[in-house]
């Protein structure tokens, strides 16, 4: 095999179909496009969403609720996970240590809830606390620092 002859499978294709020749084409007069009506015209475009000229679904749905564009979002890590952390050895606890064990991805800010309970004296330093947390984690003798 080389370069030179190297075709397409057979049947694969085909010459174009040339519309609106003539008669003697058998493509022309309607040019395949059945008789009058909307697709048969020159420019035609459906527009999206289109239904026949009944009301649109996107028009019969009402809107409702809104969203907040100053929203701030957090990924929720709670004290029995951070625990988990304790366990293996790791005191302190950052964003990049929470991220290196797979907790949060490296873009999302992070917020520590108190469920659960912590063993040991933490030193912590995240994007937010709740207060219950931050009790836990000062009752130990850790400290919370938020970055």
């Amino acid at each position: 095999m080389e370069l030179n002859n190297l075709r397409p499978a057979k049947g694969s294709t085909g010459s174009k179909k040339r519309i609106g020749r003539g008669q003697g084409s058998g493509m022309g007069g309607t040019s395949t496009k059945g008789h009058n009506g909307q697709k048969s015209r020159s420019g035609y475009s459906k527009k999206i969403g289109f239904e026949g000229g009944q009301m649109p679904l996107q028009r019969r749905v009402p809107k409702f609720g809104f969203k907040n564009i100053n929203r701030v979002e957090y990924k929720a890590v709670n004290l029995d996970i951070l625990n988990n952390l304790v366990e293996k050895g790791i005191t302190d606890i950052n964003n990049e240590v929470i991220c290196a064990n797979g907790l949060a991805s490296k873009n999302e800010l992070v917020k520590v809830l108190g469920r659960g309970e912590i063993s040991a004296a933490i030193n912590l330093k995240v994007n937010a606390i709740s207060e219950t947390a931050k009790k836990a984690i000062e009752e130990k003798g850790g400290t919370v620092e938020l970055v």
